[in-house]
């Protein structure tokens, strides 16, 4: 008489942890932009060069330390600008163009793991877009800070690209590529003259100064000069932030979840 052994159960598959998920995620979005360099020089050079040829030649700013200071924040915070709108918005925009994108949503990811890698990977590579500025800026004016200004600048600036990354995603999720190029380049330079980040604001009219003070990026120089200087900023900025933060996580939460249900339900 023989006796079969009982068959061994299933081993139930472990779950792989989000933060792993999520590092996994941000690693493949960074190689991925790093084997087109190009798309990171564009977003590097343009602000650099911006603070070469329109701030270095005007002795009168380069060599004042104060007027320095400020427009190389002001430059960073343009550069950051620029790196989140177009390397967030437009990457989103192309990539709902192309099979790869929904593919992936149809995987057991959590939506917030792979949106959460997408916003990293931006920042990081916004972060980077001011280095040339800061390089520029120390060799050919005669801009100042201390350790610590610098530091805390830098918490500050990543802190306050928060809203900018959001509006980048809301626009890729809202138009194709063709229409996201247009309203970036729109918003892009509307955020910069009328943030005071091409020209101070203490020169504004009046009508222009109250416009400027609800913009994001009217919000982010004025943080970071105040971090940078080791002053106390005004309550307006801090609200700002964070009215424009809680506004565009919103529009970008419902565009992803129109995108979705007009393309899986």
């Amino acid at each position: 008489m023989s006796t079969s052994a009982p068959a061994a159960a299933p081993v139930a598959a472990r779950p792989v942890p989000a933060a792993r998920l999520f590092g996994v995620h941000l690693r493949a979005l960074l190689i991925e932009t790093m084997r087109v360099p190009i798309a990171i020089i564009g977003s590097m050079v343009f602000p650099a060069m911006s603070l070469l040829f329109f701030v270095v030649p005007n002795r009168a700013v380069a060599e004042d330390p104060v007027l320095a200071t400020q427009a190389v924040i002001s430059l960073s915070v343009f550069a950051v600008l620029v790196s989140a709108l177009f390397n967030l918005g437009l990457t989103i925009a192309e990539n709902r163009e192309k099979p790869w994108d929904p593919y992936l949503r149809t995987l057991p990811l959590p939506a917030a793991v792979r949106i959460g890698a997408q916003l990293t990977a931006t920042s990081v590579l916004s972060l980077a877009s001011m280095v040339p500025v800061l390089i520029v800026g120390a060799l050919a004016t005669e801009a100042a800070v201390s350790a610590a200004g610098l530091a805390l600048g830098l918490l500050v600036l990543a802190a306050t690209s928060v809203p900018f990354l959001l509006l980048g995603a809301s626009i890729g999720y809202a138009f194709p590529s063709k229409a996201a190029i247009a309203v970036i380049q729109v918003g892009m330079f509307g955020f910069a003259f009328a943030g005071g980040l091409f020209f101070p604001p203490q020169f504004f009219p009046d009508w222009l100064d109250a416009i400027s003070r609800a913009l994001p990026s009217r919000h982010a120089r004025e943080l970071v000069i105040a971090a940078v200087d080791g002053t106390a900023p005004d309550g307006w900025m801090l609200a700002g932030v964070l009215l424009w933060t809680l506004a565009a996580a919103a529009l970008a939460l419902w565009l992803y979840r129109r995108d979705e249900g007009r393309r899986f339900r």
